[in-house]
């Protein structure tokens, strides 16, 4: 009881120190827990919706790139006997007249078959509800809560714009799922019958898939098997949950980046914790010796300031999960957008309160206070009864033993991050526990990297400091103990947002210049729709005429988007021409582009890009096998080429050689040439005012699509930014908490030199220098380990999350950014404890405690 009323009388006596604390730990947890919450959030959503969607089904016929002939549900049905079945078209679509761009999903399914398989269609079951949707053109039903979200009723149309074409869509009426659960995972779901998707989708006489119920019993093997054999080579039977898995995977490696990065911010809270409890140990020096003349045993001292700290802890982790929950709205609709930029359409609307995601945030806001309060608690218990050491004496042995001491495990540390990079494997989670690593110990040697700055900075300006100049040098070494720690804290923030930026400004540099190569044709047109960018519908011949025949135009090269899987893998199949001048534009590994185009042109050869080849091993010269109309068919690699439009790889293929092997014709993309002095913008401006008037196509000039591209790119880093932002808050925090501290403890010495005659308003210059200081030098110790955590992220981290090659890009302006960012924030910081410091009265800080 005695010991815990002296924690509580110290803590009343200097609040302002235990609540810097605490918005540390919460700061740090609530990044945490607002991304986790975010990224569950999203997943969650998604498997909400797969599970929906499949109802009761455990298998799936899937077909290849073009879907599903129809007559493969007649087989099925009628030649095989098999009732348990479903048919099912399925496609995105543009929802118009709404305030904001929103993204549909069509359902279309068979009211005949669907009782087995989804209960939310239970009402199709009626005669004359069945009846409408097949003899109503364009009729759907919604779900009420859809009905609501859209403000559509009965009776009401819906004008949604897909397949290049704007259609009117009627409801007939609405549908009730069962339980909240399966509302909501039919938000923006749009249901009608197969015809009418069909229809609308463009997909006439195709099918998206078809599910079944085959049930687990002796004859399941028998049943796959003759399911098996009447499909063609192009058909699959497969799980019904392993496509679901295979697109959720699609995005973990960007939700582990995510991750990753909100720990930093944690990471720069534990210096915090260890800040301050380190300066509460050395404040209440003389107090712990006299518990320790009265009895107090070591035990006792360690638990006591260990308690504190857990104290601290459980305050900052509780506010942190309330402040996390508040961040992952916010953050949410940044990791949805990403996932509908990279991966695949996604709404979610509402943030999923994970008990899990509360726990992990709790554990790991407990845990970093524990971790940093270890050595300031075994700190405590060194305290003597006999002659309290001095606060010279303290940071002598601190700089003489401390610091080398934990400047040697800082290089250990460093040594094995670099080892374990240097290692050979494609481990996402050993990268970033190598970055890690490297980060801990790169903050470990902060402190004697921070003393041989200020010794050189003293050389340099000593001679014409000025008294108040050199105080000013030297009073972050002699508070090495606390100002090494912020300024730790602060170099690992600082760095983070050099890392991330040198990262970001190399891929995009890199990217744009891949664009710039890529991009050849003066005009690029594409179908209209809602979809993502595989499957889009075909352009019609009649619109392919009529762009062809535009006054300007030298040359069109036809183009096609599909969606094909190889060992469970999705990946997109791109059907194209590539005339000489666009082969030109390509980036290849290894080989000579002649002799790689050669080898695409004359055999049957395809090209494939580079996240394509990192992720299934393959090189130039090895074999792909693909499933076509004709049965599997193996393609030689030709050349492995640079490509940054996804990470989940790309195999291109001569139209012609497509032709012969799928059968299909069709070209959802084209790339004109325009004759020689013709303004591409104002050809492009002309096909959108006439052939676009019949059908919805998107009509880019070369120069549009590019910037395009780059606004989607840069839509994609948005969140990454947010987290940049929300560390270097955090050590914001750090660098007051440590000024606070040094205010408190240099009180003494502060009023003697006002009472030598020390005005305010030099006071102030001092203490704001100080804190320049330690700005500045937190700014360049952050430039080594900021370079050294962006070469890990391009070179490392980003190849083995989606395979990509980077240029690394170094620029002038994100260092002297860094640096002025530091000093910033550490003149900020200081701005508080400076102005405290001056308005001290110089009897009440001379006056023994």
């Amino acid at each position: 009881m005695i010991l815990t009323r002296s924690t509580l009388r110290q803590t009343l006596r200097h609040p302002l120190q235990w609540i810097l604390a605490v918005i540390g730990v919460a700061l740090g947890v609530a990044v945490v827990i607002g991304i986790d919450l975010a990224n569950s959030s999203a997943e969650r959503a998604f498997r909400l919706s797969a599970q929906t969607l499949s109802g009761s089904a455990t298998h799936h016929i899937v077909g290849g790139p073009t879907g599903l002939d129809e007559k493969i549900y007649r087989r099925l049905r009628v030649d095989l006997g098999y009732r348990f079945s479903a048919p099912v078209v399925e496609g995105y679509a543009n929802l118009k007249e709404t305030d904001l761009p929103r993204t549909v999903r069509l359902l279309g399914v068979d009211p005949f078959a669907e009782s087995p398989f989804r209960s939310y269609t239970s009402a199709l079951e009626d005669s004359s509800a069945a009846g409408q949707l097949l003899t109503q053109s364009n009729s759907v039903f919604l779900t009420h809560s859809s009905a609501r979200q859209m403000g559509r009723a009965t009776g009401q149309t819906l004008t949604v714009e897909t397949a290049g074409r704007t259609i009117e869509l009627k409801i007939l009426g609405t549908l009730a799922p069962r339980d909240q659960t399966t509302d909501a995972a039919l938000a923006d779901t749009i249901i009608t019958d197969i015809a009418t998707a069909q229809e609308v989708l463009a997909q006439i006489g195709r099918l998206s898939r078809i599910e079944l119920i085959i049930d687990d019993d002796a004859n399941t093997a028998d049943t796959l098997s003759a399911i098996e054999a009447i499909l063609p080579p192009t058909a699959s039977l497969v799980h019904a949950s392993a496509r679901s898995e295979t697109m959720a995977q699609m995005t973990r490696a960007f939700q582990l980046n995510l991750t990753a990065l909100s720990l930093l911010a944690l990471v720069v809270g534990m210096f915090l914790i260890y800040n301050t409890m380190t300066f509460s140990v050395l404040r209440r020096r003389t107090q712990l010796g006299i518990l320790r003349t009265l009895g107090v045993t070591r035990r006792h001292i360690f638990l006591l300031v260990l308690g504190e700290a857990l104290t601290v802890g459980a305050a900052g982790s509780i506010l942190g999960v309330l402040l996390g929950y508040a961040l992952g709205h916010g953050l949410l609709g940044l990791v949805t957008r990403t996932i509908n930029d990279l991966y695949f359409v996604l709404n979610v609307r509402d943030l999923t309160l994970s008990p899990w995601s509360l726990t992990k945030g709790l554990v790991l806001g407990l845990g970093a206070t524990l971790a940093a309060a270890v050595v300031p608690s075994l700190e405590a218990t060194r305290s003597q009864a006999r002659a309290v050491m001095a606060r010279s004496a303290l940071e002598s042995r601190h700089r003489h033993r401390l610091v080398p001491l934990v400047s040697i495990m800082g290089a250990a540390l460093l040594a094995t991050g670099a080892g374990s990079l240097a290692l050979p494997g494609k481990s996402l989670l050993v990268g970033f526990g190598a970055l890690f690593v490297l980060i801990s110990g790169y903050a470990l040697v902060v402190p004697v990297l921070m003393i041989a700055l200020m010794k050189g900075l003293q050389n340099l300006f000593n001679p014409f400091a000025g008294v108040l100049g050199r105080m000013a040098l030297r009073a972050p070494l002699a508070s090495l103990s606390r100002t090494g720690v912020a300024t730790a804290a602060l170099v690992v923030a600082v760095a983070a947002t050099v890392g991330v930026g040198i990262m970001i400004n190399s891929f995009r540099l890199t990217v744009d210049q891949w664009l710039n190569s890529f991009l050849r044709a003066d005009i690029y047109i594409t179908a209209a729709g809602g979809d993502f960018e595989e499957q889009r519908a075909p352009l019609p011949q009649e619109v392919i005429d009529q762009i062809s025949s535009t006054e300007g135009v030298e040359k069109v090269t036809h183009a096609r988007h599909l969606r094909m899987e190889a060992g469970d893998e999705p990946f997109e199949l791109f059907v194209a021409e590539i005339p000489r001048e666009s082969f030109d534009g390509y980036w290849f590994a290894d080989g000579a582009r002649k002799e790689i185009r050669q080898e695409f042109d004359r055999t049957t050869a395809v090209i494939v890009s580079e996240p394509f080849a990192y992720h299934r091993d393959l090189k130039r010269g090895d074999v792909l096998e693909m499933q076509t109309m004709q049965g599997p068919v193996s393609f030689r690699i030709a050349g492995v080429f640079t490509d940054y439009s996804s990470d989940r790889g790309r195999v291109t293929i001569r139209r012609d050689l497509f032709e012969h092997y799928w059968g299909d014709p069709g070209s959802d993309a084209l790339g004109l040439y325009l004759k020689p002095g013709e303004d591409a913008e104002a050809v492009a401006e002309t096909l959108r005012r006439h052939a676009a008037v019949d059908h919805q196509i998107l009509v880019y000039s070369n120069r549009a699509l590019r910037k395009s591209s780059l606004a989607t790119f840069d839509r994609t880093f948005a969140i990454t930014g947010v987290l940049r932002l929300l560390a270097v808050i955090v050590a914001f925090v750090g660098i007051l908490s440590a000024l606070m501290a040094m205010q408190i403890e240099r009180s003494r010495e502060l009023g003697i030199l006002r009472a030598l005659g020390l005005t305010p308003r030099q006071l102030w210059i001092m203490v704001s220098t100080e804190t320049g200081l330690m700005g500045l030098i937190a700014g360049l110790l952050a430039l080594p380990l900021g370079i050294i955590q962006a070469l890990v992220l391009i070179l490392v981290i980003n190849r083995r999350s989606f395979g990509w090659t980077m240029q690394t890009a170094i620029t002038g302006d994100i260092l002297w950014q860094a640096i002025v960012l530091a000093v910033g924030a550490a003149v900020l910081a200081g701005i508080y404890p400076a102005w405290r410091m001056a308005r001290s009265a110089p009897a009440l800080a001379l006056r023994e405690e």
